[in-house]
């Protein structure tokens, strides 16, 4: 009977600040707080639409396939649009439900521009990574990739659904959480070790790596020594407040890592 309880506290303290960001961006404006998310939803739904049409393969393929026997300057024009050409061998419903769950609680979270950012710099990782792999060659142990590798199309919009879901949960605390999503990677690639997993993994890392300079500019600009006092910074400190003030559990400044 004492494990509800538990539970409850445990559930608080690892989702609390997160969700009460996300019920309180959501419950002040609905689907206007997230016109980024729509948008990618509607853009991957169109993508997959028009990629699974006698006429349509071919341009999708021209303007978001990423595959790490392009030329780079094409791979870089291509790699923001990837991000939302879904895999042909997986249900888009599955790509679609990952974009409007990560990155609607991202939008709200961290705003249009970071999420942006963040899943740009994780699907870049992973694009850079299959290259890399290629070039060491199978023989490299973790790193190196077959040939045969440079052909497979990149991961879509995965790499950035990963390593927003870590970046946006150390942000809020819920450290539980990204270390599962952590594992759950690795095990993907010790599972089934093929490139999608491996891109996966170097997509956490990025993130990782994205989410450690934004903290040490936040320790940059609020030091331990003379804090300004105020909520008006997004991710500055709490100050006291209520449940629903600028300190409180749902506010901007809500328990940020």
């Amino acid at each position: 009977m004492t494990a509800g309880p538990a539970v409850r506290a445990f559930a608080r303290r690892e989702w609390g600040p997160l969700f009460g960001t996300v019920g309180a961006a959501l419950a002040a404006r609905r689907w206007r707080a997230v016109p980024l998310t729509l948008a990618a939803v509607c853009l991957t739904a169109l993508f997959q639409l028009v990629q699974n049409q006698p006429w349509g393969y071919g341009p999708v393929q021209a303007v978001g396939s990423v595959r790490a026997d392009d030329p780079l300057w094409v791979a870089l024009l291509r790699t923001p649009l990837s991000l939302f050409v879904p895999a042909l061998d997986l249900p888009v419903w599955g790509a679609l439900a990952q974009i409007l769950v990560v990155f609607g609680i991202a939008e709200t979270c961290l705003g249009r521009v970071r999420t942006l950012v963040v899943a740009y710099v994780a699907t870049l990782a992973g694009t850079m990574y299959a290259r890399l792999g290629v070039a060491l060659g199978p023989d490299t142990p973790l790193l190196g990739l077959p040939a045969s590798d440079a052909r497979v199309v990149d991961t879509g919009p995965s790499a950035a659904v990963v390593g927003l879901a870590v970046f946006v949960c150390w942000r809020y605390r819920a450290w539980l959480t990204g270390w599962l999503v952590i594992v759950a990677m690795v095990v993907e690639v010790v599972v089934k070790p093929n490139l999608a997993g491996k891109e996966h993994l170097a997509a956490l890392a990025a993130a990782v790596a994205a989410y450690g300079v934004a903290r040490w500019r936040r320790r940059r600009a609020f030091p331990p020594q003379g804090r300004p006092v105020g909520g008006g910074v997004a991710g500055g400190p709490s100050v006291p407040g209520g449940p629903s003030g600028p300190g409180g559990p749902s506010g901007p400044g809500a328990a940020r890592g």
